[in-house]
């Protein structure tokens, strides 16, 4: 259990290091330059591809994952079933993270207080995202499982 937690949490910690590259490297790139024109056709387009990114990889991912997290339950063999878990939730992480990171790149270019939100409503999907064995356990009722099977055996 401790090793799929390692890979998604791998996977999420990593997004946020791309974030934090991607602000690094954004502030250091327009010290000195102006934005791009918020009424321009350029800032128009990149906020509109971001923001229709966010409003369709958030709920998909999310959406998706659960559907798939249906499926996953009915998996008798637990090795099995915590790869596809394992599999799945780093995909969502990863979908609903670069998100996050797009964010931030388009508030470096236009300088808009809209991809500030975008971002920030990425990093709450983001949380949401985060992995704990808790979190996988109750997820895949894997504490069920283990107290029938307690049960049985008794």
């Amino acid at each position: 259990m401790n090793r799929i937690v390692k890979k998604i949490t791998n996977a999420y910690y990593m997004i946020y290091t791309l974030t934090i590259l991607s602000t690094i490297i954004g502030y250091l790139l327009i010290q000195n330059k102006e934005a791009v024109d918020v009424k321009s056709q350029l800032s128009i387009t990149i906020s509109s591809l971001v923001i229709i990114y966010i409003f369709i990889s958030i709920p998909a991912a999310i959406g998706i994952f659960h559907r798939n997290l249906k499926k996953w339950m009915e998996i008798e063999d637990e090795f099995i079933k915590l790869e596809k878990y394992s599999a799945g939730a780093t995909w969502r992480v990863l979908i609903v993270g670069l998100g996050l990171v797009f964010s931030v790149v388009a508030f470096y270019i236009i300088r808009t207080e809209s991809m500030i939100f975008c971002a920030g409503i990425t990093a709450i999907a983001l949380l949401y995202c985060k992995p704990t064995e808790g979190k996988i356990k109750s997820d895949l009722k894997l504490d069920e499982q283990d107290e029938s099977d307690d049960e049985v055996s008794e």
